[in-house]
């Protein structure tokens, strides 16, 4: 059940209980068709006439704040009280201008609004690659976030356990115990090549919540990342375009490998908005083996443009 569905049933709960007239019921259901109208896909750049890398931090910000907002706020998503994971790519010892991690300012307003929306706690983290203390420091996801009253969580190996996936693949895998008992998980990929699967984007993020052998994933990548997609039923997914890593990912390490590009976009469909990435990097979305087995699933479109996208420029 969605946060939205919550609220309404324990309106409509309210009010049928205590009698309230049908006419209160009418209103209730035009709140909800007027909920079912919101967006579902938004795009926000900047002027590439005014980016600079010296404003990056607060070109982020904006950027973000507007995409959310765009979609139809926070609130769509957020209940009060709920505990939210806010899961970035923190896979790597690199610093932010390397574009091998989700950027810091990012996740730190994603984490602001959430709190500012109503949720409890707002958690955040990853599965890194390199060790996970300097992975967290050196993006500067930690120091961002913690600024803003989120919380970072080093993911204990002894915490991962099995869960029955009923995938096609996957019919249980280890993840992430605080991860499955969030009330929401905002996937928050950067936007960068891969050496094995082209594109990194929305659906490959979530290998970073998963244990076990993450390295037999790659004979199958585009059954595995359907399965764990299917299973996680993602409800928000925003991407990190603002600096876009376009080779030797996905560590990356050289900055003449990283372009400026000052994107952001967010999506209830992570199919779409993985098209909209792979796009973005010069790809048919055909070409992302992932996309088209996800697509087969019925869990999103490749037409990202069919989601009437909300587009906005800002400078």
């Amino acid at each position: 059940m969605t946060n939205l569905d919550r609220r309404d049933f324990i309106k409509t709960s309210a009010l049928i209980g205590s009698g309230v007239v049908l006419a209160d019921l009418s209103s209730l259901a035009n709140m909800v068709f007027a909920s079912e109208s919101l967006p579902a896909m938004s795009i926000t750049r900047w002027d590439a006439e005014t980016l600079s890398e010296a404003d990056l931090g607060a070109v982020a910000t904006r950027l973000t704040e507007e995409t959310i907002s765009s979609l139809g706020g926070m609130q769509r998503f957020v209940s009060k009280g709920d505990v939210v994971w806010v899961k970035p790519n923190i896979g790597w010892n690199r610093r932010p201008e390397l574009a091998a991690n989700t950027n810091p300012d990012v996740v730190a307003t994603l984490v602001r609004l959430c709190l500012e929306a109503g949720a409890k706690t707002v958690k955040v983290g990853d599965f890194p690659c390199h060790p996970a203390r300097q992975a967290y420091r050196n993006s500067g996801i930690a120091k961002a976030v913690e600024k803003v009253g989120g919380k970072m969580v080093y993911l204990d190996k002894k915490r991962f356990l099995d869960v029955e996936l009923g995938g096609e693949r996957l019919k249980t895998w280890p993840l992430y115990l605080e991860v499955t008992e969030a009330d929401l998980v905002i996937n928050v990929p950067v936007l960068k090549h891969h050496g094995l699967t082209k594109a990194s984007i929305g659906m490959k993020n979530y290998m970073g919540i998963i244990g076990g052998n993450r390295g037999s994933w790659h004979q199958h990548m585009a059954v595995c990342l359907t399965d764990i997609t299917q299973y996680m039923k993602p409800r928000l997914t925003v991407l990190d375009s603002v600096r876009v890593l376009l080779d030797h990912g996905p560590q990356g390490g050289d900055p003449n490998d990283v372009e400026v590009r000052g994107v952001v976009a967010a999506s209830t469909d992570i199919v779409a908005l993985d098209a909209l990435g792979a796009t973005m990097l010069g790809h048919s979305p055909a070409d992302i083996v992932n996309i088209p087995a996800a697509v087969a699933r019925g869990l999103g479109t490749a037409d990202f443009q069919s989601l009437n996208p909300v587009e906005k420029t800002l400078s």
